[in-house]
């Protein structure tokens, strides 16, 4: 019997969150440490699922299945394909530096009576969403994947409204009750989502009669497994209600300015780079590879909503007052760009939004990890509370710029390749939506820079003008992030080597082929 690899990759943060929680609350630093071992172990294990995986072969690959629930044929099945090696390897690399810039956010809170805030909960709730969304891209078993889509929701719960923002202009009661609000709303949002996939996934065991992502696929190309056009389609629209709240998609999307602007910066990091990326990813392997038909059927309707997505979140992007609700709108801009790439059933257009997720998860992590050093040391969120950082932080603001202009996509930063790819795939079979599209790189460019004039240039306010530059735990944070930005933006071919064969085989449960070129290229 082979090593579980898939397994002990995402068991190992499981077991890190429970030993971290077990730490004494008086050892808070001991908590951390152990935290941050579990994650850079983890990417050990991420680093050896990427190099045993061989892109020329076999479509899932380190396959495990056992029996688990065997009256309802539910399966402990795991593999992955190139798109989920891909998204394994974004998550273990960005959780090491969401703990290492949450260092002291969950420290001891002074305020009128001394709150004790339980530091070693607050990692090890950052462990276990790491478990559940790293297994969430392994499973090939479709219950097995409900489970932990849904079970992902209660520690983000905890992170957003027992952990968030000390930056609030009101006072610690009004932060508190602001959190929970956030809080309350991203589980209403996304549990009635789950409700809604809960019924889809019963009416395809119904249907099926298991839930292996494998078999039923190896029923429907033999011709023994037929759905009828309406019931797959019900049943696509259950499971793309889900993706899309998580995505999020609008206008399903209202729950993420509130969960960012109230979570530390680190914790909206793990929202919108992290589990936001399972919604998109079931996106492709459920939908598409479950609801051929229906994914046909629904794409004119999704590109819309896609197109409004890009549009609509780059302008209440341009209008945000507050920092954070600005990424949190950017990002719901960039999530259409994904969306986008995928209904738009080209291989570009797939390639383009796969390597999206992975760069959009790097370039999010910069910005708003370099915009949460700059409100911690000021202590405030609003913009207009910022001015001539440049003068006394040049390395802070240096950092901010290089996010912020991955964030726009600038050729030479790793979003350009994909945003590139996912317009041209776009507007080979859509040529309008494909140029509507590109109005959201010019809001893009338009809310980056004005962000970045209004905080980091001009005369310096009084308030910053003693604010330190960045500290050396905090550029071993940024720095490797902005190296990855730039090496991927330059050679983004050891990513697409991985996602190419995995969009082919989607392409082909769609069965939809490239749109042939008007021009033949001369031979």
């Amino acid at each position: 019997m082979s090593f579980p690899l898939l397994t002990a990759t995402a068991a190992l943060p499981a077991l890190g969150a429970v030993a971290t929680a077990a730490v004494p609350a008086a050892r808070r630093t001991a908590a951390k440490w152990l935290a941050l071992l579990v994650s850079l172990g983890t990417v050990a294990l991420a680093i050896t699922v990427l190099v045993r995986f061989d892109p020329g072969g076999a479509r899932y690959q380190l396959t495990e299945s056992h029996s688990w629930i065997r009256d309802f044929g539910v399966r402990y099945e795991l593999g992955v394909d190139g798109i989920g090696v891909a998204l394994i390897a974004l998550t273990a690399v960005l959780i090491p530096f969401i703990i290492l810039a949450g260092w002291h956010d969950a420290d001891p809170l002074e305020t009128g009576n001394r709150r004790w805030r339980p530091t070693q909960g607050f990692f090890a709730l950052i462990l276990a969403v790491e478990a559940m969304v790293l297994i969430s891209f392994e499973a090939t078993d479709v219950f097995l994947f409900y489970i932990f889509f849904e079970a992902m929701l209660i520690p983000m719960y905890f992170l957003i409204g027992g952990f968030g923002d000390r930056a609030h202009a009101q006072g610690e009661e009004a932060a508190a009750t602001q959190r929970s609000y956030a809080a309350v709303k991203f589980l209403l949002y996304n549990l009635v989502g789950g409700l809604i996939m809960l019924a889809a996934v019963i009416g395809l065991y119904v249907v099926a009669g298991n839930f292996s992502l494998q078999q039923i696929a190896e029923a429907r190309a033999s011709g023994s497994l037929h759905m009828a056009t309406s019931t797959e389609r019900w049943l696509f629209l259950g499971f793309f209600f889900a993706f899309a709240v998580k995505a999020p998609l609008w206008p399903l999307h209202t729950w993420l300015p509130n969960a960012m602007q109230e979570s530390t910066a680190p914790v909206a990091v793990l929202i919108t780079a992290v589990v936001d990326k399972v919604g998109t990813f079931a996106m492709l392997r459920f939908c598409l590879g479950l609801f051929p038909e229906a994914s046909r059927w629904a794409t004119p309707v999704i590109l819309v909503l896609a197109l409004i997505s890009i549009v609509y979140g780059a302008l209440l992007a341009v209008g945000q007052r507050d920092i954070k609700r600005l990424v949190a709108y950017a990002s719901i801009s960039h999530f259409g760009f994904i969306i986008l790439g995928i209904f738009a059933m080209t291989s570009q257009g797939q390639s383009g939004a796969t390597l999206y997720m992975v760069n959009h998860g790097i370039s999010t992590a910069a910005l708003m990890l370099v915009a949460g050093f700059l409100i911690s040391r000021r202590g405030s969120r609003l913009i207009a509370d910022y001015g001539g950082v440049q003068k006394v932080a040049p390395v802070l603001a240096g950092t901010f710029l290089i996010g912020g202009l991955a964030t726009l996509s600038l050729p030479g930063l790793a979003p350009f390749v994909s945003e590139f790819l996912v317009l041209v795939g776009t507007f080979t079979r859509y040529p309008v939506i494909g140029i509507i599209a590109t109005l959201g790189i010019v809001l893009a460019a338009l809310y980056t820079l004005v962000l970045y004039q209004r905080t980091m240039t001009g005369p310096v306010k009084p308030e910053v003008s003693t604010m330190p530059d960045l500290r050396v735990r905090e550029v071993l944070v940024v720095a490797p992030l902005i190296v990855l930005l730039i090496f991927l933006g330059v050679y983004p071919k050891p990513v697409t080597n991985i996602v190419n064969p995995a969009v082919k085989h989607t392409m082909s449960d769609v069965q939809k082929k490239d749109p042939k070129p008007e021009v033949e290229a001369a031979k």
